[in-house]
C-alpha cells in the first residue's frame, strides 16, 4: 500500500509532481535572497547612469562604482543560474510498503502410532485428545484442515476413518511420520500461508537409534516451520526413549514444543489444558 514519500527509490517509482514542487521551493528558497539584491544593484546602475554627465555615460567603462556594480550584478546572475533546476535532494518517490495479512486457515497433523504395542484403549485416548484438538483449531481459525498419517515401521497419510480404525499393525519407526509429516508440509502447506500445527500420540516404545533422529527432524525441519507441535505419551508406565529424546526439545523450545503423559481416559483433558492453556491465552 502507499505510505508516504521517500528520498530513495527506483525510477519506476518517482512522484514527478512532489518531485517538481520540491524543486520549485528550494529554486525560490536559494534564489531569492540573490534575486533582491540583483534587483537593489540594478537600479543603483540606473540611477547612477542618469546622474552622470553625457559625455561620461557614453563611455563608462572607466568609471569605478559602474564597474563594480556591474560586476557584482554579474555574479549575481551567476549565481543564480547556478542554481540546478532538479537536484537529487528533490526527488521523490511513492512509498510503498507491505502489510502483513493475518493468516486465517491452519492445518493439524495427527501422527497416531499403531504399533503392536499400542492396544486400541490407547488408541480410544488418543482419538478423544485429537479431537479436543480440532475444536481448538476450529474455534480459532476460518478454516482448518487436518492431516492424518499413521505409522509403524512406515508411516501413510490415511482419511479419518482409516486413521481411527484400521487394526494394520506392525513395529516402530517413529521418524516415518514426522518425515511423511515434513514432505506434506513442503508441497502443500507453506507456512507463509498456514499455521501449522503438529500433535503426536504413542506409547514412547520406539527403535532406540531412531528416537535421536526423531529430535533432530523436529529441531531442525519442523519447529521452525510450526505454530505449536505436542506430544502425548499413552502410558501409565516409567517414561520410554522417545520421551527421554523429547525433553531436550522442551527444554530448548519451550513455546513451540510442550509435551505430557497420557494414563487413563480421566487424564486427557487436564493435560489438553496444560498443553494449549499458553496457546488459548494468546488467541484470545
Amino acid at each position: 500500500v502507499r505510505a508516504g514519500y521517500t528520498q530513495s527509490g527506483v525510477p519506476t517509482n518517482i512522484n514527478l509532481g512532489r518531485t517538481m514542487r520540491g524543486a520549485a521551493g528550494r529554486r525560490i528558497a536559494i534564489g531569492t535572497p540573490h534575486a533582491a539584491r540583483l534587483r537593489q544593484l540594478e537600479q543603483e546602475l540606473r540611477e547612477l547612469l542618469a546622474s552622470l554627465p553625457v559625455s561620461v555615460r557614453a563611455d563608462d567603462s572607466d568609471h569605478p562604482e559602474v564597474v563594480r556594480l556591474r560586476r557584482e550584478i554579474a555574479r549575481l546572475r551567476a549565481r543564480i543560474e547556478a542554481v540546478p533546476f532538479i537536484d537529487t535532494f528533490d526527488l521523490r518517490y511513492n512509498n510503498r510498503v507491505r502489510i502483513p495479512q493475518p493468516t486465517t486457515q491452519a492445518v493439524m497433523f495427527c501422527l497416531l502410532d499403531v504399533s503392536g504395542s499400542m492396544d486400541e484403549e490407547r488408541k480410544n485416548i488418543a482419538k478423544r485428545f485429537f479431537m479436543l484438538l480440532y475444536l481448538f483449531l476450529t474455534r480459532n481459525y476460518e478454516r482448518t484442515e487436518v492431516v492424518f498419517i499413521r505409522h509403524h515401521t512406515i508411516a501413510m497419510e490415511v482419511d479419518e476413518d482409516d486413521f481411527f480404525t484400521s487394526r494394520e499393525t506392525g513395529g516402530t519407526v517413529v521418524s516415518s511420520a514426522l518425515e511423511l509429516m515434513r514432505t506434506i508440509v513442503a508441497a502443500r502447506y507453506p507456512s507463509s500461508s498456514w499455521n501449522i500445527y503438529g500433535a503426536q500420540a504413542s506409547d514412547g516404545d520406539n527403535w532406540n537409534d531412531d528416537s535421536p533422529r526423531c529430535r533432530s527432524i523436529l529441531e531442525e525441519s519442523l519447529l521452525p516451520l510450526v505454530q505449536y507441535f505436542a506430544y502425548i505419551e499413552i502410558t501409565d508406565g516409567p517414561p520410554q526413549n522417545l520421551w527421554r529424546e523429547y525433553s531436550r526439545l522442551q527444554s530448548s523450545h519451550p513455546d513451540l514444543f510442550a509435551m505430557q503423559r497420557i494414563a487413563t481416559v480421566k487424564d486427557i483433558y487436564p493435560v489438553f489444558r496444560e498443553l494449549f492453556r499458553k496457546r488459548t491465552l494468546e488467541a484470545a
